[in-house]
């Protein structure tokens, strides 16, 4: 019961779930029930909001970049490291919510 009713108030949406729509929220192209549900469980939701913070601080980051294309090399480790990264945070978050 404590759960149903944490996800209720958390927007009815997984952590997961809001990793999977942080690129969306971020276009703006969640419809207006989306965006209040993902609003809602991100005020509730410590893990998320760190999540949202450091994708905003990667894509500011990103476009500081120099227009020459990235060694491919260097894209394969990029990419691996947030890989492993994300996996992490996916983890972290399951953990915290199964608490």
């Amino acid at each position: 019961m404590k759960q149903k009713l944490m996800r209720y108030m958390a927007g009815n949406f997984s952590c997961q779930e809001i990793a999977q729509l942080i690129t969306d929220y971020l276009d703006g192209s969640l419809n207006l029930g989306e965006r209040v549900r993902f609003q809602i469980h991100l005020g509730l939701c410590f893990a998320c909001r760190n999540y949202l913070r450091q994708m905003k601080h990667t894509i500011a980051t990103l476009r500081q970049l120099p227009p020459e294309p990235v060694p491919q090399h260097v894209k394969e480790e990029l990419l691996e490291r947030f890989r492993n990264w994300k996996q992490h945070q996916l983890q972290s978050s399951v953990k915290s919510e199964n608490e």
